[in-house]
């Protein structure tokens, strides 16, 4: 007999700005998610390493990037961004999501969607995108440039929101960066796939898209290596004058951290 294992997420509750109608702008609502995963082969991990098996985390993290992606006015929308987020993962095979919303009636609304890999609608084709860390000055590649600011170097407070207000600085650094080079800011996916497709560098704010997603360090170096990875970046481009060594990647770091070169534009 065929044997078919998922795993899933059941009754994640997350406040969000959505809806149609007039009176829901700007009126948080809690959403409830529930989804499933049929995975193309068996969940058992023999050396019980995380790494083997599809983690629970790219479920929560898919709700949490599609959200902070864009106000949605339709929940089945946010349901298919949730579903082709998780189906890009090698070892999804089918998905279901659904979506409810729990403060419009005393009961809950919403919708259930089921994907399987090769038969959602096609997305964005696949364009070349450069993500660079940038260290105060040089030049860049042609074609699109995701710029991301080095640290501000401002103290931080201790405790628990030591790592928010990091992200918030470098929301900061972004927005001095941007004013000094005229380039434009980038918060969202949506503003950074529109700077992919047109072809144009940006300077990404990165506090909207990675702040609720622990696992991501704020510092300017884990976050090119999540972004690179994210959207498909051959390697992270680092702008450094050429006497000076490269800084040594985290452990893990999913791309070739490599030097700039080749200039399209020079500042």
């Amino acid at each position: 007999m065929e044997t078919c294992d998922r795993i899933h997420l059941r009754d994640h509750v997350v406040l969000a700005d959505i809806g149609a109608f007039q009176s829901e702008r700007g009126e948080p609502q809690r959403l409830r998610f529930n989804i499933t995963v049929e995975l193309h082969d068996q969940t058992t991990s023999r050396d019980d390493q995380v790494d083997s098996v599809l983690s629970y985390d790219v479920l929560t993290q898919a709700v949490a990037a599609a959200l902070a992606d864009q106000r949605y006015n339709l929940v089945e929308t946010l349901a298919e961004k949730i579903a082709a987020e998780v189906l890009a993962h090698p070892r999804a095979a089918r998905i279901e999501v659904s979506v409810e919303k729990l403060d419009r009636i005393p009961g809950a609304l919403g919708v259930t969607i089921c994907r399987t890999v090769g038969r959602m609608t096609a997305g964005q084709a696949e364009l070349p995108v450069s993500v660079l860390l940038w260290k105060g000055s040089g030049d860049f590649p042609d074609g699109a440039v995701i710029l991301i600011p080095d640290a501000p170097g401002l103290p931080l407070p201790e405790g628990q929101n030591r790592r928010r207000i990091a992200m918030l600085a470098l929301d900061q650094a972004a927005w001095a960066l941007s004013g000094r080079l005229g380039l434009e800011v980038a918060e969202s996916r949506t503003e950074l796939d529109d700077a992919i497709r047109s072809a144009r560098p940006v300077v990404w704010a990165p506090a909207r898209l990675a702040a609720d997603i622990p696992e991501i360090e704020a510092d300017p170096m884990h976050l090119a290596g999540w972004l690179a990875n994210r959207l498909g970046a051959e390697a992270v481009l680092v702008t450094l004058p050429d006497d000076t060594p490269l800084p040594e990647p985290p452990a893990g770091f999913p791309v070739p951290l490599r030097r700039a070169s080749g200039s399209g534009q020079q500042v």
